[in-house]
């Protein structure tokens, strides 16, 4: 079997899960460059390219794809990395499509006569604006400045203006976007510019007229503008450092500099990101805990709240006198509990599931533990962490074990496993009555030593 074929079925095998589009589509070409390298496929998820798959050309540079896509929308093909549309190229698939392309050195070109209405426009309109994405985006490859990129951004956004006339594909989706596709594109190009380097700059004074119809609140109206679009969230940051410019706001730290990006991004699902961004950027637990009490708020998806994890989690020192993680999880009724909602009890957190041996060999000095401590300021708290399909087991062994305490169900390993990075069960934990760590790691039921610990916090 030959590569080619390998890659294909390796692109089937992604796609297979994929209950969008019955028919496959198949991409097939020729790499016309010096050296040989990986044609990677892209998808686009919440404004970024995501890699699908890739195929390593023959030595003749022959390479072939085959796909089903999970949405009907712009997808990207070509030898670039996800952080960058440099060497990629946009194309439109709904299902059935054939595509095929040669890759040249900065350009592409359709091959044949099977390509369908959309890429042909999609590529009459590449045709149009590669020379601003070689200056722009392709900087590192062409020197440009200002003096020869400005004429040029003027002369093609008023070709813009009438590109479209006498096209349609007979797509009504795609030709109710393509408008939209390209003002994204134009505003790609002249942010880009400003804001990489170049060998000489213009003062704001010098900007082209062009620059005065960007506004990034334009391009935020809605959450699918941005998500749709490949590099949409690169493109918005861009524009929002461009208009900051314009409007002379300055660059600040903190929670000050997001209240000032916020004036750009009417809306709260991107300002959530924006939010991130600047999380991401932060190399110790008190300035995200002082950025998230003022904007945690926006930070409302499930991609969002992932992220947010996946940034809190290396920040956080877990020592004593910390403040707990703020969990928040049903009980057996389906109440939800959160920590903060404890606060004036001594908390003990059990961590464990219906499979653990070891958890439920605790279970009986756990009880023990809970009788001799009635009438006083401790709270246990059980949370399990069973993946939900076994929430019927976690809520027959509370009932045949008579289980007491606070009975919480976690749905699987997530925010709390990996915030105080928990690799193995039972994990048992102590919080005073402010909320705030005591240990992450301490000593099980069965040991004395647990409840003389939980006797000298409810001392101090």
């Amino acid at each position: 079997m030959n590569l080619k074929k390998l890659c294909t079925l390796a692109a089937l095998s992604l796609a297979a899960s994929s209950g969008f589009a019955q028919l496959p589509v198949e991409i097939t070409g020729l790499l016309k460059k010096e050296k040989i390298a990986p044609v990677r496929l892209f998808k686009v998820s919440e404004g970024k390219v995501v890699e699908m798959a890739s195929a390593m050309p023959s030595e003749k540079g022959n390479f072939g794809l085959l796909f089903y896509p999970e949405y009907e929308g712009l997808y990207v093909v070509g030898i670039g990395n996800a952080t960058s549309p440099s060497d990629n190229y946009k194309f439109y698939f709904k299902g059935g499509e054939k595509l095929s392309l040669s890759i040249l050195d900065s350009s592409y070109v359709l091959n044949g006569k099977l390509n369908s209405k959309e890429n042909v426009i999609l590529t009459q309109w590449h045709d149009l604006v590669n020379p601003l994405e070689q200056k722009s985006i392709n900087f590192m490859k062409n020197n440009s400045t200002f003096v020869d990129f400005f004429p040029k951004l003027e002369e093609i956004s008023v070709k813009t203006k009438t590109f479209l006339n006498g096209k349609v594909s007979g797509n009504p989706k795609f030709d109710k976007k393509m408008k939209e596709y390209m003002n994204w594109d134009m505003a790609s190009f002249a942010s880009n510019f400003l804001n990489t380097p170049r060998s000489a700059h213009p003062s704001i004074e010098e900007w082209s007229p062009f620059y005065s119809t960007l506004k990034p609140e334009d391009f935020a109206k809605n959450t699918a503008m941005v998500y749709t679009n490949p590099w949409g969230a690169r493109t918005l940051n861009g524009l929002v450092s461009v208009a900051m410019r314009q409007r002379n706001v300055k660059y600040r730290k903190g929670v000050e500099g997001v209240n000032d990006l916020f004036v750009f991004l009417p809306n709260d699902t991107l300002k959530g990101d924006m939010v991130l961004d600047r999380a991401a950027g932060m190399s110790n637990y008190a300035d995200y805990k002082e950025l998230m009490d003022a904007h945690g708020k926006y930070v409302l998806t499930k991609s969002q709240k992932k992220r947010n994890m996946d940034i809190l989690a290396p920040l956080a020192l877990l020592k004593a006198g910390d403040v707990a993680f703020n969990f928040s999880y049903p009980d057996k009724t389906g109440k939800i509990v959160k920590m903060s909602d404890l606060k004036g009890k001594v908390v003990l957190v059990d961590v464990w599931a219906t499979w653990c041996g070891p958890c439920k060999a605790e279970i009986p000095f756990l009880k023990k533990l809970e009788e001799e401590m009635k009438g006083t300021d401790v709270q246990v708290v059980s949370i399990s962490v069973d993946e939900a399909p076994d929430k019927d087991k976690w809520l027959k062994m509370i009932k045949d074990e008579n289980l007491g305490g606070l009975q919480l169900f976690a749905s699987g390993w997530g925010d709390l496993a990996q915030y105080y990075k928990i690799k193995g069960i039972p994990r048992f934990m102590v919080f005073d009555k402010e909320g705030k760590i005591v240990t992450v790691d301490s000593p099980r039921p069965s040991s004395p030593a647990l409840k003389a610990l939980l006797e000298k916090t409810l001392a101090k």
